[in-house]
């Protein structure tokens, strides 16, 4: 019979290697917790940027709707100049500079206009947004073009009966929105034709005014990609015709035999714009937007670090 050995244990030995292993878990957490940290402190130290640079777009914005409210009477003139330049500002020393640009907020068809179809005082609105979305179809040959708009209308819809009466419409505010859009369409009907249309050329995002005369297109500040879709004018045509801002729409049709609609195209200097403001803070460059309409400057939106 084997004589049994039992199995001894060096416990001076075990305890040392107890130790080692104690102090290499101790040595992993104190690495982990010390990421943690120094990602905690970026963290706050990039928060702490954003609220002293939120704190300096809100005291340039102040300063900004302050200044315009004082030249309200020359307004055109900086507009017409800031829709095709953006204005730069800096201090002497470089230590601070803001870049200026703006644009019309009215110059293309409302896609908002959508919801209203069964609203008879939207008909020739309707009209002109079903004939942009027929050019566009046909130009970018989008395979569905029904179904795009259905999934426009849909986001637009919220579970009510009253849609109909477009009391419950959430209406598309910004281009990031419809783009959510375009690309979940583009998923579903594996229709890449989407990408390559210049949306912001034919369509502008803005709430519906209740007074329908003031659901406008600033007219002489459209493209010549919606010109062409609207008024069945060659583009080519258009290239030598027109250009945005410089242009008179109405005397552009007339040279084609086309009367204009000027209750739903303004031809005079609308004030409808929106602006973007760029600023250096902290070595950093950040961003804000607000709208000018009608002499009231609001919709501050800070779109952080750029």
């Amino acid at each position: 019979m084997d004589k049994f050995t039992p199995f001894i244990i060096n416990r001076k030995k075990h305890r040392k290697g107890f130790a080692l292993l104690l102090t290499l878990s101790i040595l992993s957490m104190i690495v982990a917790l010390s990421g943690v940290l120094v990602n905690y402190i970026a963290i706050v130290n990039k928060n702490t940027l954003q609220t002293k640079a939120l704190i300096q777009s809100d005291i340039l914005y102040n300063d900004i709707q302050k200044a315009l409210k004082t030249i309200a009477s020359q307004k055109q003139e900086l507009y017409k100049t800031l829709y095709t330049t953006p204005l730069p500002f800096v201090l002497e020393d470089g230590r601070f500079s803001v870049l200026l640009k703006c644009s019309p907020l009215a110059n293309g068809v409302n896609i908002n206009w959508l919801a209203y179809e069964e609203n008879q005082s939207f008909k020739k609105h309707m009209g002109i947004i079903n004939k942009t979305f027929a050019y566009i179809s046909q130009t970018y040959e989008i395979q569905n073009t029904d179904k795009l708009k259905n999934m426009i209308l849909e986001y637009m819809q919220q579970l009510s009966s009253d849609y109909n009466n477009n009391t419950n419409i959430k209406e598309i505010l910004s281009k990031g929105e419809f783009e959510q859009i375009i690309f979940r369409y583009m998923i579903e009907e594996s229709d890449n034709s989407v990408i390559n249309v210049p949306w912001e050329k034919y369509f502008v995002f803005n709430h519906i005014d209740k007074n329908i005369n003031n659901n406008i297109i600033d007219a002489n500040y459209m493209s010549k990609e919606l010109i062409s879709a609207i008024f069945d004018i060659d583009m080519a045509s258009l290239q030598e015709d027109w250009s945005e801002g410089s242009g008179d729409l109405k005397q552009l049709l007339s040279n084609y035999g086309i009367t204009l609609n000027s209750k739903i195209y303004y031809t005079k200097f609308y004030a409808h714009s929106r602006c973007e403001v760029y600023y250096d803070y902290m070595n950093e460059r950040f961003k804000f937007n607000f709208d000018d309409i009608d002499n009231e400057v609001k919709n501050f939106e800070f779109y952080g670090k750029q």
